[in-house]
C-alpha cells in the first residue's frame, strides 16, 4: 500500500485508477492525492448492479491518459474495495500495451476484519493513507 503511494509520490507521470462504482466514491471516501498535486481517474470496472465489466473500459482510460499525456510507459495503478476489480483491469490495459500496471491488492478497504466491517485491517484507509469523503 505504501509502496503504490510512494510510487505515485515519487514518479511526475505516475496515475492513479480507482474503479470502484459511483456510490463506493461517494458513500466510502476516495484516495485523496491533492498532497502530491494529483488527483485520482475515476472510471467504474463494473457498474451497481453489475451487468459485467464496462465493455468500453479500455477505450476510456486510454483516451483520459492521454488527455493527461501518459504513454504505455507510465506507472499506472489500480484500486478498487479489495483487489479483485483493480487486478481485472490492470490486466485489461496491460492487454491494451501499458507496460507498467499495478494492482494495489489490498484495495481501498481490505478484506472483511473480525467485526464483519472492512477498512480496519489492511487497505488504502486502513494504512492511514490520505482520502476523502464527500
Amino acid at each position: 500500500m505504501q509502496e503504490a503511494f510512494d510510487g505515485l509520490a515519487e514518479q511526475d507521470n505516475a496515475v492513479l485508477v480507482d474503479v470502484r462504482t459511483q456510490a463506493e466514491w461517494s458513500f466510502v471516501g476516495i484516495p485523496d492525492l491533492r498532497p502530491l498535486g494529483k488527483d485520482a481517474i475515476l472510471l467504474e470496472w463494473q457498474s451497481f448492479p453489475s451487468s459485467g465489466p464496462n465493455p468500453e473500459f479500455a477505450t476510456i482510460l486510454c483516451e483520459e491518459l492521454s488527455k493527461k499525456d501518459l504513454d504505455q510507459t507510465a506507472p499506472i495503478y489500480f484500486l478498487c474495495r479489495s483487489g479483485a476489480r483493480s487486478q481485472a483491469a490492470a490486466i485489461a490495459l496491460t492487454q491494451a500495451g501499458y507496460k507498467q500496471c499495478f494492482n494495489i491488492s489490498d484495495g481501498f478497504e481490505g478484506p472483511l476484519g473480525a467485526d464483519g466491517h472492512r477498512g480496519t485491517r489492511s487497505g488504502w484507509k486502513a494504512a492511514g493513507l490520505p482520502w476523502i469523503q464527500s
